[in-house]
């Protein structure tokens, strides 16, 4: 007959509170603040753990050949988890800081040649979200990922580090499964296997654009009055820039000949999903890229507390890996991944200043 089931026997509590002795066999004697530093990150690798599970699953469901309408909510659902999980790890930076920089002092050496750099998990992570390989800051002389690898072999944790890093590299991301699901998005009721798609796609942003155009003029009017006739030039200059920037982004002109179809597509289908969002078939779709960019904000937000932490407590030195430290970390928070919702912002008009809608009984909006 099988045992009776308990809290501690279903959380294997018996394990996991003895998993923080660190690099010695007794975790009694191991420094308080040691044992406090060890938590700590064990808990930033369980909620990694979490995290990297959701990002399949919501790129599991947007790379399904069809995506339902119901689909959008539980990958916005596995969105919302991960930036609620995000917002936590940034506030357990305060925990990490009541470690005093003497504190740290104290048993860093015990660390060398370990990184945090080392968390594979994050790694992993960055992969599954969609970060381009020729993004990454260089960890001393070398490619960071094979760091890891070179690292990796010498013990069954290093082995599952490189593991798990081989694997990720083979799926699919986020980024392309979103990047699909955009390219198959109707615009204006059409779909990317109509004979006139690309005309359609092609109308609509011009459309967009004399909105504009138009939209623009009258702000560069506004402004003129209410900063004077002799600011005019200079004015003109930033907006007309401003516009010729965002053709040029629309269009896709930024981008391989081979490629500019397809790109062109994807940022019509955000600009129309952004621009329409008050359409009833839109609505999810909307709070999808809106969650999206929220989740890359999160990491954006970690990525900077941790420096500022590492900085307080550490300095500028050397980091316990070899790498430049907090110079290094600096470098990594210009990582996006998500890169075109984020450059989308600048294009966007106002509700009123938007062209007409085509088809909108296609959304579900039956008075047009």
């Amino acid at each position: 007959m099988a045992a009776t089931p308990s809290y501690w026997d279903y959380l294997k509590l018996d394990t996991l509170l003895d998993l923080q002795s660190g690099l010695d066999p007794n975790e009694d004697n191991l420094l308080p603040d040691e044992l406090h530093f060890i938590i700590v990150h064990q808990v930033y690798e369980l909620w990694f753990k979490l995290v990297i599970r959701s990002v399949r699953l919501g790129r599991d469901e947007l790379s399904k050949p069809t995506v339902a309408e119901e689909i959008i909510p539980k990958v916005v659902h596995h969105l919302r988890r991960i930036s609620a999980i995000l917002s936590i790890c940034v506030d357990q930076f305060e925990v990490m800081e009541t470690l005093t920089p003497q504190d740290f002092l104290a048993f860093r050496d015990k660390l060398i040649p370990s990184s945090g750099f080392q968390s594979f998990q994050m790694r992993e992570l960055e992969i599954l979200m969609g970060l381009d390989e020729s993004q990454r800051i260089k960890y001393g002389e070398i490619n960071p990922l094979e760091h890891i690898k070179k690292m990796g072999g010498k013990t069954p944790a290093g082995t599952l580090a490189w593991d798990r890093i081989v694997q990720a590299r083979s799926e699919g991301s986020l980024l392309g499964a979103l990047n699909e699901w955009l390219y198959r998005t109707p615009i204006q009721g059409s779909q990317p296997d109509d004979d006139n798609d690309e005309q359609v796609v092609n109308d609509f942003l011009e459309s967009y654009m004399a909105a504009a155009h138009e939209h623009h003029s009258q702000g560069l009017e506004r402004l003129v009055a209410a900063l004077g006739e002799d600011r005019r030039a200079t004015l003109e200059d930033r907006v007309t820039g401003s516009r010729d920037h965002a053709r040029r982004f629309l269009f896709a002109e930024d981008v391989k000949d081979e490629d500019r179809e397809r790109i062109r597509r994807i940022r019509a289908s955000v600009l129309f999903i952004e621009s329409y969002r008050e359409l009833p078939l839109l609505a999810w779709p909307r709070l999808l890229l809106d969650m999206i960019v929220q989740t890359e904000q999160q990491f954006l937000l970690f990525r900077n507390r941790h420096v500022r932490m590492v900085e307080r407590i550490i300095g500028r030195r050397t980091g316990t890996g070899g790498s430049e430290g907090v110079g290094y970390l600096d470098k990594t928070l210009s990582y996006r991944v998500f890169v075109d919702l984020w450059a989308i912002r600048t294009a966007l008009l106002p509700t009123y200043a938007l062209p007409e809608l085509k088809n909108p009984e296609l959304y579900g909006f039956a008075d047009g």
